[in-house]
């Protein structure tokens, strides 16, 4: 018995649902969930999400991709399978900052977070205690704004992670990086997105008087904090807190922001769409 997904998006139309449904019952499998959404059933777009069990193996996700290929390009959409056997290698990139990463290695331990991880990098070397105590790759790379080594970070990630997450990295990823590296990075930003962006999201949170504070994780694109947006926590704040209090309370949101948008992401819940997502 083997388990896949199908994401799916293209324009809403007649018929999707349908065939769809006929295409995994005519491979003798049984559909366990199916989530859509259209913008617009009158000519807007259209996602969908199904995970279905196959009873046999005969069928592997190359043979259901080459076999839907046809169905798909009738309905000129986007999509594709995923094996939820395979296991997806989640690199980590970090500085100073421990909470995310402490909280990614306690999820995984705990089997909350089904990836493996191949590797920790980081530009300080604090974290090689934590690290090691999970017999996970410690890489210390003392980088910089001004001598960021990317070259030297794509050696470590390149060929050995599916998907990078950068829980609290403090350096800008150049877009010559993003594109060598060519997967997807969720990056954790300690605020709430688009509104507070840089370095110090609570100092500009107490000088504007905000009763809610915010986490947020998004994939990372060639724009500093504008990529789109996985995940977002909130909670309230009062004219009482100071800008540490909105630091203390914020890290309980960044650790809960990317936990989530890892999971949806390992569980191929999300679908991008221009400049957003949809997650199921």
């Amino acid at each position: 018995m083997r388990t896949f997904v199908l994401l799916l998006q293209c324009q809403d139309q007649k018929g999707i649902v349908a065939s769809i449904s006929n295409f995994i019952l005519k491979h003798q499998g049984n559909i366990v969930t199916a989530d859509q959404h259209s913008t617009d059933p009158q000519g807007g777009y259209f996602f969908i999400r199904i995970e279905f069990i196959l009873d046999k193996d005969q069928y592997s996700r190359q043979d259901l991709v080459s076999a839907f290929a046809p169905i798909a390009k009738e309905f000129d959409a986007e999509w594709n399978f995923y094996d939820l056997a395979q296991t997806l290698r989640m690199g980590i990139f970090v500085s100073e900052p421990d909470h995310c990463l402490v909280d990614l290695l306690y999820l995984w331990n705990a089997g909350e977070l089904k990836v493996k991880i191949p590797f920790v990098l980081s530009n300080d070397e604090k974290h090689r205690k934590v690290v090691s105590a999970y017999n996970i790759p410690f890489y210390y790379v003392p980088s910089d704004k001004n001598n960021r080594r990317e070259s030297e970070l794509l050696s470590y990630a390149s060929n050995s992670s599916d998907f990078l997450v950068l829980a609290r990295y403090m350096l800008v990823l150049s877009p010559d990086f993003l594109e060598k590296y060519n997967k997807d990075i969720i990056n954790i930003h300690h605020g709430f997105l688009p509104f507070f962006k840089g370095v110090d999201p609570a100092a500009t949170a107490l000088k504007e008087g905000v009763k809610v504070i915010g986490a947020t994780a998004h994939f990372v694109n060639n724009e500093l904090d504008e990529g789109p947006i996985i995940a977002q926590e909130v909670q309230n704040v009062s004219h009482k807190d100071s800008r540490d209090d909105l630091v203390r309370k914020g890290k309980n949101l960044e650790k809960r922001a990317l936990g989530s948008a890892v999971s949806s992401y390992i569980d191929y819940r999300i679908i991008k769409h221009e400049d957003k997502t949809i997650v199921f």
